[in-house]
């Protein structure tokens, strides 16, 4: 009786010599094995051990089945009260708010620009470019706010003569906008506006160009100054 092999859980004898493993000792996940934080259970083990959700800490599921974690497996860490707070508030919120808050901030943005007509502001009124400010440098937003006022009054070449880089992204920008505000509120389906990564590259070169040509003391780049 003590000179029996030892088999196996499934039947199976070992071999002489074969180390048998433990079945109560923790087991290293198959291959597959998806991590589950939130698992079953498992048997022998209080429910709600470390877990706020009550499940069993430190477990991982494959095939329906769960086991212990292995050594060194990375468990999902929960999120915190703010992050909770913030995807319970975007779950239970209809389709059309996010539009709707990103609309309202263009609107606050146009408002601004219509009120203050910063087309008859001193350059050192508040609130100013502190770049300008301190250095006198055309930062490379400079002129955007009176190139926006000049667009909402129909007045391209003005505006352009601001901020012509601002213009000429403005139609892109709002494509973009009303493409992805229509899919959200409405489902709707409008053609994909795709730029490449070199696309926005180039245009990311030309515009720091443009901010360090329009700080330039000799004609004709004086005429860009604003």
């Amino acid at each position: 009786m003590y000179r029996e092999r030892v088999t196996s859980v499934d039947g199976s004898a070992g071999q002489p010599g074969q180390q048998v493993p433990d079945i109560g000792a923790p087991q290293a996940a198959p291959p597959g094995a998806v991590a589950a934080p939130h698992a079953e259970a498992l048997p022998g083990v209080a429910p709600g051990a470390g877990d706020p959700h009550g499940h069993a800490e430190g477990t991982w599921a494959h095939d329906g089945v769960s086991a212990a974690w292995p050594p060194g497996a990375y468990q999902q860490v929960e999120p915190d009260r703010l992050t909770r707070f913030v995807l319970r508030v975007h779950a239970r919120s209809p389709r059309w708010a996010a539009p709707l808050a990103a609309l309202g901030c263009v609107g606050i943005g146009m408002a601004y620009a219509l009120v203050s007509d910063p087309t008859r502001s001193d350059p050192d009124a508040a609130p100013s470019c502190l770049l300008k400010l301190t250095t006198g440098l055309d930062c490379p937003g400079c002129g955007g706010t009176r190139a926006l006022w000049y667009v909402l009054h129909a007045d391209l070449p003005a505006a352009a003569r601001h901020h012509f880089l601002f213009v000429f992204a403005l139609p892109f920008l709002a494509y973009l906008f009303v493409a992805w505000a229509g899919k959200q509120a409405f489902g709707w389906r409008l053609p994909e506006l795709r730029i490449s990564s070199p696309v926005i590259a180039g245009f990311l070169a030309v515009w720091l160009a443009f901010s360090v040509a329009r700080n330039l003391p000799w004609a004709p780049f004086t005429a860009l100054y604003v």
